[in-house]
């Protein structure tokens, strides 16, 4: 018979209504709500940068190929997907997925009003799924539905442009473009010249809305050979080549690996630098949470220390009596440090239960709403992300351990002789 461990068992089961089975049933309060908040602040957290990073890959790529060029408008020079630096790219083990996109500058126009957009021109090999999540009514456009001009006429808008123009899905819009003028013989043609506008007419099939602004309120999505022909473009130019890592948390090696892969007339351009101001907020976020963290754990463990030495002073005659046995301090130390193990995995039980559940009702109701324009979306997200739950509970598991380590000195200065005297 393991005795610290049997001992520890008739200590932990103290008659209810006594003051030892209120100092547990504290103990285990504060183990379970402080695990339950940490498992919620994780969730919350990786939720909110999960739905951002999502709503930002929707316009930009983990990392964006292009041509290097002095060009400060969204028409960006031809490169060819043939290059031998994209069949390099997608070689790469950390490379998730590369496609080819191409924006074009243009005017949508309807009987009421009109809007500039950014029409960013899709190809067979766009990945629809960051889109497909936020679409919000009709359908995603077809790459097969091609006009007599070659191309499809299929329209994506957002929900700032469709309220903006009054449109709906079905409904058709002119996007017209401009054509530069030709420079005459000996002449250069400034760049701001131009011949006229090239209208298109284009069927609305769906609306997507992600919340953030800056990419809501300008980009379209069409067919990538429309911009091809509007630029007299081959079938294998596009102005950006797009790449998705495996894991966004791989991103700066990833970078490097691309780097080393691209001729020195091509640049890489990362996404948390193209939006900086986004993904420093989310940096803030996690300094602020980590500060939370450790306010969470150091309460956690000073309830323990706290209620282990309540219950060791309690039981301060039999210490003295064990002593007065022969029981030897190092016993009478685990037995005590078992008993906090034992609060600690009650604590943990409820505390899963509680931080899992009220996450489980957020992801499954949305019962916690959100207001769109200042946090890009409706209500506060849920993310499961088992292994840190997983990290969470051990890591409370050897905090608190350690910590119970350090009451339990109390013993080696009880005398066995005062101690069973002692009254409570």
């Amino acid at each position: 018979m393991n005795l610290p461990v049997f001992i520890a068992s008739r200590v932990r089961n103290a008659p209810l209504g006594s003051f030892s089975a209120t100092v547990t049933r504290v103990g285990i309060g504060s183990v379970a709500v402080g695990l339950a908040v940490l498992i919620i602040a994780f969730a919350v957290l990786f939720g909110f940068k999960r739905t951002i990073q999502q709503k930002i890959f929707a316009f930009g790529a983990h990392l964006q190929v292009v041509k290097f060029s002095n060009n400060q408008s969204y028409d960006a020079p031809p490169i060819s997907l043939r290059d031998p630096a994209f069949a390099r790219i997608k070689k790469l083990p950390g490379i998730r997925h590369v496609q080819g996109t191409a924006n074009k500058a243009g005017i949508l126009q309807t009987d009421s009003d009109l809007a500039g957009v950014v029409l960013k021109g899709v190809g067979p090999d766009y990945d629809w799924q960051l889109l497909r999540e936020a679409l919000i009514a009709g359908k995603l456009p077809r790459y097969d539905s091609v006009t007599a001009s070659g191309y499809s006429t299929d329209l994506l808008i957002s929900q700032t442009i469709a309220s903006q123009l009054k449109l709906s899905v079905g409904q058709s819009a002119i996007l017209y473009f401009t054509e530069q003028a030709p420079p005459r013989p000996n002449e250069l043609a400034p760049p701001s010249a131009a011949t006229g506008l090239r209208p298109r007419k284009m069927t609305v099939v769906g609306i997507y809305e992600t919340g953030l602004e800056e990419g809501d309120k300008a980009f379209v999505v069409g067919d990538l050979r429309l911009v091809q022909r509007l630029n007299k473009w081959t079938p294998d130019l596009i102005g950006t080549g797009e790449v998705f890592v495996r894991d966004f948390a791989e991103l700066s090696p990833n970078y490097k690996a691309v780097i080393e892969q691209t001729p020195p007339d091509m640049r890489v351009t990362r996404v948390d630098d193209q939006y900086r101001d986004l993904f420093d907020w989310m940096l803030l976020l996690d300094r602020n949470t980590a500060v939370f963290i450790v306010l969470i754990l150091f309460v956690a463990c000073f309830n323990m220390v706290s209620v282990l030495l309540v219950l060791m002073m309690e039981r301060t005659p039999m210490i003295g009596l064990l002593k007065a046995l022969g029981s030897p301090n190092s016993l009478l130390r685990r037995l005590f440090v078992v008993v906090g193990l034992n609060i600690v995995a009650w604590g943990l039980v409820l505390g899963n239960g509680l931080g899992l559940g009220l996450c489980w009702l957020q992801s499954r109701f949305q019962f916690i709403p959100l207001d769109r324009k200042n946090y890009f979306m409706d209500y506060v997200p849920i993310a499961w992300d088992w292994p840190v739950i997983a990290l969470l509970n051990v890591a409370i598991i050897a905090l608190i351990a350690l910590a119970l380590w350090l009451p339990t000195l109390v013993i080696n200065r009880i005398d066995p002789v005062k101690a069973l005297v002692f009254k409570k």
